[in-house]
C-alpha cells in the first residue's frame, strides 16, 4: 500500500506544473505516432488520465508522470529515431509501469481512455 509523501523529499517532483503541462503537450501527438507498435494503447491512454487525476494518490501521480516523462521526451536511452529498437525501451518502462500501479487505473480512466480512442466502452466501465 502506498502511503502519502511529502512532495519535497519525493525522488519524483509531482507537483512541477511545467513539467506536468509538457507531458499534456507532447502526449498526444507522440502517441498518435506510435500508436500502431503498443499494444497497450488503451492502458496507456487509461494511465495517463489516472495521471492526471487530482484524487490519484501523489506517489502513483509520480510514477505514472515519470514513465509519460520517458515516453514523451525525444532523449532517452534508445533513441526513438533508431528503426525496430528505439521504442522499445519507452514501451518497456510504460509495461513496467502500467502493471505496478494499475490497481489506481479506474474504470473511470478507462472509460476516459476508450472515448479518447474512440473505441466502444466496455461493459463495466463506469
Amino acid at each position: 500500500m502506498l502511503h502519502p509523501v511529502d512532495p519535497s523529499k519525493a525522488l519524483i517532483p509531482v507537483t512541477d506544473p511545467v513539467e506536468t503541462e509538457r507531458i499534456k503537450i507532447g502526449f498526444w501527438p507522440k502517441l498518435r505516432r506510435v500508436m500502431g507498435r503498443i499494444p497497450f494503447t488503451d492502458d496507456l491512454v487509461a494511465a495517463y488520465y489516472c495521471a492526471i487525476d487530482p484524487t490519484t494518490p501523489a506517489r502513483v501521480r509520480g510514477v505514472l508522470f515519470a514513465a509519460l516523462a520517458y515516453f514523451v521526451m525525444p532523449a532517452d536511452l534508445i533513441p526513438d529515431i533508431i528503426t525496430g529498437l528505439g521504442f522499445t525501451d519507452d514501451a518497456t518502462v510504460l509495461a513496467t509501469t502500467i502493471g505496478i500501479v494499475s490497481s489506481y487505473v479506474k474504470p473511470a480512466h478507462r472509460a476516459a481512455a476508450r472515448r479518447a480512442l474512440d473505441l466502444p466502452p466496455i461493459d463495466n466501465d463506469t
